[in-house]
């Protein structure tokens, strides 16, 4: 079966780190390869695996040694050599886990049984979260582009803090999280005002325009539409996208898998599905008015 090229924008790989994190040394053999395929970019989720220093050393991973500042480096410029570029995704939200699983920082928990959710309210958090960005910033020169995950965010509201602040009249969950991404886009855009800024999209679907457009978030973000499924609904998918831009938010990307997002206990990845899942992706692009202007795709690799 002859299948089309990815017709617009960037492709980009996601290396995810958080399992089974690679030697340095076998990332340039996949950077070589994914380049030899056609990649523009890596869209790089180091979590622990980044050498942060000072108050966040605690991060760094303790089963493996996390890559050392010479490593992280290499690893951008010899991407860099094959004409790719690198984009570092930071969760700032959820999925939190891998900072808020540690002791000193449990008080930053939106719920405490739920270890992935930071507290939109604590001050102390989002500090936390700015250093963990400038770190990684700092160790990216010349960057342009971040990822600030922000999806899945799990029990967002059922704080305390959340509680109390939602009491008030016409206060809803959806402001509570555009509340916090919009603090968090902004002091980026202070600190580095060239700097592109993508997000996950999943937390904002079920939003109405007319929200999005009042939020502060038009022309901070890119919304980046992620659907791992094989039964992607195109017509569902070109509307939603279409949402996002009469919102005013036109510039988009899209997210597939090429392995992970099935199920927590999958031990051989279903080439199948996957392919299955990029052919409904390619129909999507094929379908959107010029209206939309799609930056690219993210091709992601869940490790676990």
């Amino acid at each position: 079966m002859e299948c089309p090229s990815w017709p617009r924008g960037k492709k980009l790989v996601h290396l995810d780190l958080k399992g089974a994190p690679p030697r340095v040394e076998y990332l340039h053999e996949l950077i070589e390869l994914f380049s030899r395929l056609g990649a523009d970019g890596l869209l790089v989720e180091y979590e622990d695996m980044f050498p942060y220093d000072g108050e966040l050393k605690l991060l760094q991973a303790t089963a493996q040694p996390a890559y050392s500042r010479e490593e992280v480096l290499s690893m951008q410029e010899f991407a860099k050599s094959k004409g790719m570029e690198v984009i570092p995704l930071v969760q700032t939200f959820g999925h939190m886990e891998f900072v808020l699983k540690h002791r000193p920082l449990w008080g930053l928990r939106e719920l405490a049984p739920c270890v992935g959710t930071l507290n939109p309210h604590s001050e102390d958090g989002v500090r936390l979260v700015l250093e963990m960005l400038r770190q990684v910033v700092e160790l990216h020169p010349g960057l342009n582009t971040l990822h600030i995950g922000a999806d899945e965010v799990y029990m967002l509201g059922e704080g305390e803090q959340s509680k109390l602040w939602l009491a008030s009249p016409g206060r809803t969950v959806e402001q509570l999280f555009l509340s916090h991404v919009t603090k968090i886009a902004k002091a980026i855009k202070e600190t580095w005002p060239h700097m592109t800024i993508i997000m996950w999209d999943d937390m904002m679907r079920g939003m109405n325009k007319d929200i999005l457009k009042g939020s502060g978030l038009v022309g901070l973000v890119q919304p980046m539409l992620w659907d791992y499924t094989t039964d992607l609904d195109v017509d569902k998918t070109v509307s939603l996208l279409e949402m996002y831009c009469s919102a005013g938010m036109s510039e988009l990307w899209a997210a597939s898998s090429f392995k992970g997002s099935t199920s927590v206990y999958t031990c051989v990845t279903s080439t199948q599905r996957h392919v299955e899942n990029h052919l409904q992706w390619l129909k999507v692009a094929a379908s959107l008015s010029a209206a939309i202007n799609l930056k690219g795709i993210a091709i992601t690799g869940w490790q676990r």
